[in-house]
């Protein structure tokens, strides 16, 4: 599992982060949701130890990783795979070459090993067939299941989704989000996404929660979220069009 507590972070006299304690427990889906520029892309970047923190402290697997050097994180990272907002293919690199890069990087598999790997990735995000292929010649959907087959190649115990259906048109968002719920089935691993969309989260998530000023606000079941009288909640479910 992963557990954050008391956790701050802040930029310049901003604070984004504020006493934010979250458990996100192995095996299940937390979708963490808030307005845009609450943190939730940042909350994702301090765990992997992307950017450091002000206080608090982050575990994972039971180990207190907050004062963890770089060496040591990458240990960590290798049981983590991540799919960025924008996919973050490389744009130099085919379909392939993109899905093998972590297992060529960081692993001594033999190459015939690497390329059942990714066929077998490549045919689970129903991508099969498309090697070859360089990014620019991909649909924003096609790029992020290409980015979902990547974070999936070793076989990470935990998957962080930031943002997956920005910018998609509601079919191909609703496919991520059926890929999302497989992987899940699928692997076992623990998976966290952050998102601002209502309608992915009640579709992948098996525990929300909600920030609110760099803070959790609600921590829940789905459908305890949908019942909540808390007012923000209110407010958050409703887009606003709400009379307190």
């Amino acid at each position: 599992m992963i557990k954050t507590v008391n956790l701050s972070k802040g930029f310049g006299h901003k604070k984004v982060l504020k006493d934010l304690s979250i458990d996100f427990e192995k095996g299940k889906t937390t979708v963490v949701l808030g307005r845009s520029g609450t943190g939730k892309s940042v909350l994702l970047k301090v765990i992997l130890r992307l950017l450091p923190i002000d206080s608090g402290e982050i575990y994972i697997d039971n180990e207190n990783t907050t004062d963890y050097s770089e060496s040591q994180m990458m240990s960590v990272r290798k049981k983590m795979g991540m799919l960025f907002q924008g996919s973050a293919l490389f744009d130099s690199m085919s379909v392939y070459e993109n899905v093998a890069f972590t297992l060529k990087e960081h692993t001594r598999l033999p190459e015939a090993e690497i390329d059942k790997i990714v066929k077998e990735k490549l045919e689970f995000v129903e991508m099969s067939g498309t090697e070859g292929l360089m990014p620019s010649e991909l649909s924003g959907g096609m790029q992020k299941r290409i980015a979902l087959a990547r974070s999936m190649a070793s076989d990470p115990d935990y998957i962080f989704f930031d943002e997956p259906t920005t910018g998609l048109d509601p079919i191909t968002a609703r496919t991520i989000n059926e890929l999302i719920i497989r992987v899940q089935e699928h692997t076992g691993s623990t998976v966290v996404v952050v998102t601002h969309d209502l309608d992915s989260a009640a579709m992948v998530a098996q525990k929300l929660v909600l920030i609110k000023d760099g803070g959790k606000y609600f921590e829940g079941t789905p459908e305890e979220f949908q019942r909540s009288d808390i007012d923000f909640v209110k407010i958050f479910r409703s887009g606003g069009k709400v009379d307190l």
